[in-house]
């Protein structure tokens, strides 16, 4: 018996393609409605486009939600950012003030020992202000020197101190909450 050349195409195609089983379902659907007439393929047909309209339509309002909620996490994400360095900023205004109380003053009727204590006195309330936003100073001398949280410029021979200790910091190193912002520059012994 001779195939039809719908049946050599079918029995071409590979029978894992999604696609191509969909075709074959709808050309097998046309076939065993062979009594439709051309009124009847075009209601099909119309509510085929129907259909493929409706699911393209949800297919773009479901990619408008998805890009108007990008955007808004977008949005807050900047405005959690504007509003943690505000918070900083508000915590730092009071130091603000001080140095400027303490440049205003004359220096020829200020005894320099108490310019130094107004000067101590801000450096403590900024130093109070930054660690109530988390910072942390990175203790040194005496610890065992780690990569993570210092940078060693140089090494001297000290009998007093184990070999790879901290023994002089050059410049203080700083962590928020875990995470170095800053390492020690400090002096190891060998």
């Amino acid at each position: 018996m001779a195939k039809s050349k719908k049946e050599e195409f079918v029995e071409d195609k590979p029978k894992n393609e999604t696609a191509d089983s969909n075709l074959e379902a709808t050309t097998d659907e046309v076939e065993n409605q062979g009594d439709l007439n051309a009124e009847d393929i075009l209601e099909n047909y119309k509510a085929k486009v129907g259909e493929y309209e409706d699911l393209s339509n949800r297919y773009l309002r479901l990619q408008a939600d998805f890009n108007n909620f990008r955007k808004r996490m977008e949005k807050e994400k900047e405005s959690l950012y504007q509003y943690a360095t505000q918070e900083i900023i508000t915590s730092l205004l009071p130091v603000m003030d001080n140095f400027d109380r303490a440049l205003k003053v004359d220096s020829r009727e200020t005894a320099v020992e108490n310019l130094y204590q107004g000067v101590e006195m801000i450096y403590k309330q900024l130093l109070e202000s930054l660690k109530a936003n988390g910072l942390e100073e990175i203790n040194s001398v005496g610890e065992k020197f780690d990569p993570n949280y210092h940078h060693a410029v140089s090494q001297e021979e000290k009998g007093d101190y184990e070999e790879n200790v901290v023994t002089e910091v050059f410049l203080k190193g700083y962590k928020v909450k875990d995470k170095v912002i800053r390492p020690s520059m400090v002096k190891v012994s060998k």
